[in-house]
C-alpha cells in the first residue's frame, strides 16, 4: 500500500473514519472493495506506510442473501427506466467467481449486480455498468480495477473514454463512497454527488441525452452499436483539446477501453506535470 504521507490529526482522522464506516454499513461492503476504502483511510491518516489487518474471506453461501436480495431493488429500477437497459447473461462460473473476488454481499446493488448480470448496457451501449462479464462486456468489476490506482474502484465507463468510480479516499474524505466521473473532454475527475444506487438510478432513468450533449453527433447510435463493450471511440483531434471540441467533426475510430483509460491517465499526467 502507498502511503501518501499526510498526518491529519486526531480528529480529521475520525471523521474521516466515521465517514468509513457509515458507507460500509449502508452498503454492505465487506474485504475486496472494503479494501480500497480502508487502505485509502490508512494512507491519509497515517504518517508512516502501514498495512490494513487482513479480513478473513467470506464464503459464496455467506455473501449470497436470499432473504433481502439486491437484485429485487435492481430490477424494479431497470422496470421503471426511461432509457434502454439491456442486462447481459451471466456465466454461473464466472458470477461465483466475481463475487468472491469482490466480497460485497448481493444484498447491496453493487453486489447484486456481479452476481446476477454479465454486465449492464445503457442507452444502447452509450454507457456500460461493469457485473461479472461476459462475451458482449468481457471485463468483471475487480479484474478490471486490477493494476488501477488505489483508493477508487471503477464501476462503469461510456464509449467516450469517460469512466465512472466509487471514491474510497483518492478524491477526499468528505465524498467517500461517492461517484465521481472522469471527464474525456478535459481529463479531470467531476463529483457527481451520487451513491452507486443513485448512480444506477440515474443511469437507468436520467436526462442523459442533456449529460452527454457536448460528447454526442447526429447518428451516433448506429456507430455505438457496432461496438462491443470492451471498445471504445477515440477521436481525433483528441476531446480534451481545443480542437477537438466539435465531436461532429472529429475522426472517430473503435479501439480498447483499456487504451482510452491508459491513454488519457498518461495525458492528465503530463497535464499535470507529472
Amino acid at each position: 500500500m502507498k502511503a501518501l504521507g499526510l498526518h491529519l490529526g486526531a480528529g480529521r482522522a475520525l471523521f474521516m473514519w466515521q465517514k468509513l464506516f457509515a458507507f460500509m454499513l449502508s452498503s454492505n461492503v465487506t474485504n475486496r472493495v472494503w479494501k480500497v476504502i480502508i487502505a485509502a483511510w490508512v494512507s491519509l491518516s497515517c504518517p508512516t506506510p502501514i498495512h490494513a489487518q487482513q479480513m478473513p474471506n467470506r464464503t459464496l453461501t455467506e455473501l449470497i442473501n436470499k432473504q433481502e436480495p439486491g437484485w429485487d431493488l435492481v430490477r424494479d429500477w431497470i422496470k421503471q427506466a426511461k432509457n434502454s437497459v439491456q442486462v447481459l447473461p451471466k456465466t454461473q462460473a464466472h458470477a461465483d467467481s466475481a463475487l468472491l473476488a469482490a466480497q460485497v454481499t448481493t444484498r447491496s446493488p453493487m453486489g447484486a449486480i456481479v452476481y446476477e448480470t454479465g454486465g449492464i448496457l445503457v442507452d444502447g451501449g452509450w454507457l456500460r455498468i461493469l457485473g461479472s462479464g461476459c462475451p458482449a462486456l468481457d471485463r468483471d468489476l475487480m479484474g478490471w480495477n486490477e493494476g488501477k490506482q488505489q483508493g477508487f474502484l471503477l464501476v462503469a465507463d461510456d464509449v467516450m473514454g469517460g469512466f465512472y468510480a466509487l471514491n474510497g479516499g483518492a478524491f477526499g474524505p468528505e465524498s467517500v463512497g461517492k461517484i465521481f466521473y472522469f471527464a474525456p473532454d478535459n481529463l479531470r475527475w467531476e463529483a457527481t454527488n451520487k451513491t452507486y444506487s443513485e448512480f444506477l438510478i440515474f443511469c437507468f432513468s436520467g436526462d442523459l441525452a442533456s449529460y452527454y450533449k457536448n460528447l454526442r453527433w447526429k447518428g451516433w447510435e448506429q456507430e455505438v452499436k457496432a461496438l462491443n463493450g470492451n471498445q471504445g471511440l477515440m477521436c481525433i483531434p483528441f476531446l480534451f483539446t481545443t480542437e477537438g471540441k466539435n465531436v461532429a467533426k472529429n475522426a472517430r475510430k473503435p479501439v480498447p477501453v483499456a487504451e482510452l483509460w491508459g491513454m488519457n491517465q498518461n495525458f492528465q499526467q503530463q497535464l499535470d506535470g507529472h
